[in-house]
């Protein structure tokens, strides 16, 4: 019997949100609510459900410090290893591998994006990852926002585009991305684009020129917010579809302890 590979977990959770200002003037997007919880418990339980224990959160150098009071001892009794990075700029998705090199040391990586909210529980298909790499793409209105995936009649995968001027799919790629362990080197290869960042669509086409790229379709909601208005609606869709029970239980355990530890430090300062 096969071991199966492990799998390290990435949050990317940089950048500056200047479209939620000023609400990110004080803190991250990723650290905002979306209902009853902070954003970046989203991702980290899609990544946790799946069994992974070892997450790097990649950070901007401003907020670093409101990362490290919610997240930096909160999982310590559950078993969930958490680490930060700082990322000084954002210079693309694919910097991630890199700063993360090691990281991810040899072993498959789940990079998800710290603003993805997903109603569908993925953990099987994350847990089942050996080798290449996987995406995760859902039919959307508007196509030309995102990056775009032709997929065959096979279910493969057969081009890729960065926000297409011309319709060739209605699949976008969603914030989270499996890969093994070559995807370092090949994120280090990779060249700046006319805008001067690295593209997460190269390095999904570097793998599929070689057959080694699979995709997951799926149906269930996919909430990026990052304006106020997706925000709010993130919020709203989370309620209405529960999406915030459906979280792993050490979770909510580490959650809860969090806030009693919180109050009764506070009842200490006040008497």
């Amino acid at each position: 019997m096969t071991k199966r590979r492990k799998i390290k977990g990435i949050v990317l959770a940089g950048g500056s949100a200047t479209r939620l200002l000023p609400s990110t003037r004080v803190t991250s997007k990723q650290l905002l609510p979306v209902y009853d919880r902070p954003m970046i418990f989203y991702p980290l339980n899609t990544l946790i459900k799946a069994g992974i224990d070892d997450i790097l959160v990649i950070v901007s150098p401003e907020h670093s410090g409101d990362f490290m009071i919610m997240l930096g001892d909160i999982f310590e009794d559950y078993g969930i290893k958490i680490s930060f990075k700082i990322q000084s700029e954002p210079r693309g998705l694919p910097e991630a591998f890199i700063l993360g090199e090691n990281h991810i040391d040899n072993n498959c990586v789940a990079l998800i994006l710290g603003d993805n909210i997903f109603e569908d529980d993925f953990s099987r298909i994350i847990k089942d990852f050996q080798t290449g790499g996987r995406i995760f793409v859902r039919k959307v209105p508007d196509p030309e926002r995102f990056g775009v995936v032709k997929i065959g009649k096979n279910g493969k995968p057969v081009k890729i585009v960065e926000k297409p001027s011309k319709l060739i799919s209605n699949f976008a790629a969603t914030g989270l991305y499996l890969y093994d362990e070559k995807v370092v080197e090949v994120a280090k290869k990779l060249k700046p684009s006319e805008r001067g960042e690295l593209e997460i669509v190269d390095l999904h086409n570097w793998y599929l020129r070689r057959g080694e790229l699979e995709v997951t379709i799926f149906d269930g909601e996919w909430l990026d917010a990052g304006t106020h208005d997706s925000l709010l609606d993130a919020g709203l869709i989370v309620r209405d579809k529960k999406i915030n029970e459906n979280f792993h239980p050490l979770i909510n355990d580490a959650i809860d302890n969090f806030c009693e530890k919180y109050k009764t430090l506070i009842k200490k300062r006040l008497f």
